[in-house]
């Protein structure tokens, strides 16, 4: 009798609270780290890393620069562990760091960059050397720019052509799946705000892929 109902509730309340599962084992690694548990860091170093380096390398756009402020990352995050109350989830405090430690290696790689020009046909850095992006067809019509990877090379590019502030919204919130709370969190300003950086972000690469791909 009320099994099906019990049963349905049970399966409601797995699928809700999964999330709060890995948020309880994060907790209980950070508890072992705060306590000076090497293993339990180390295992939240491998769990977030290739997170915190994506975001990383989409606000600098260099891959050597970005693995660089995840290793001072991770270094800033042991050395303050015992600082993390639990306010906010243990991924929005590192991402915190990332996002602080990548707009200072961000003015310093523009600063040695001050007489360069941008370029939308500059290489990209990975770790397995440069990836040539296709440039824009001066052409006035080309099948070329409506190939996936040349659109995706584009976004790129105007995503990092933005300014750090409207930069980091769109990283957290469309690449990274991140909540406008989170997210304000994260930047210490309103979820308002966020909103409105991230609409002013958007509109800014819509008009930066128009001017790239052409219109349609």
């Amino acid at each position: 009798m009320g099994n099906g109902t019990n049963t349905s509730a049970g399966l409601s309340y797995g699928v809700e609270n999964s999330g709060i599962l890995s948020a309880d084992a994060d907790a209980a690694l950070v508890g072992s780290a705060q306590q000076g548990d090497l293993n339990a860091f180390e295992t939240l170093v491998v769990k977030y890393q290739k997170r915190m380096l994506n975001i990383a390398f989409r606000m600098i756009g260099d891959y050597d620069e970005a693995c660089e402020v995840v290793q001072d990352a991770f270094l800033s995050a042991h050395k303050n562990i015992r600082t993390f109350r639990g306010d906010s989830k243990f991924t929005t405090w590192l991402t915190t760091i990332i996002l602080n430690l990548s707009r200072n290696r961000l003015k310093q790689v523009r600063a040695r960059q001050s007489h360069e020009a941008y370029s939308l046909d500059e290489p990209i850095r990975t770790g397995e050397g440069e990836m040539t992006v296709d440039p824009p067809s001066k052409e006035p019509s080309t099948l070329d720019c409506l190939e996936t990877r040349d659109i995706r090379a584009a976004v790129r590019n105007c995503i990092d052509a933005l300014e750090p502030d409207f930069r980091e919204v769109i990283v957290l919130r469309d690449l990274q799946e991140h909540s406008y709370d989170e997210i304000g969190a994260m930047l210490s300003v309103a979820a308002g705000t966020v909103k409105s950086r991230l609409f002013r972000a958007r509109n800014a690469v819509k008009d930066c892929l128009k001017k790239t791909l052409g219109e349609r």
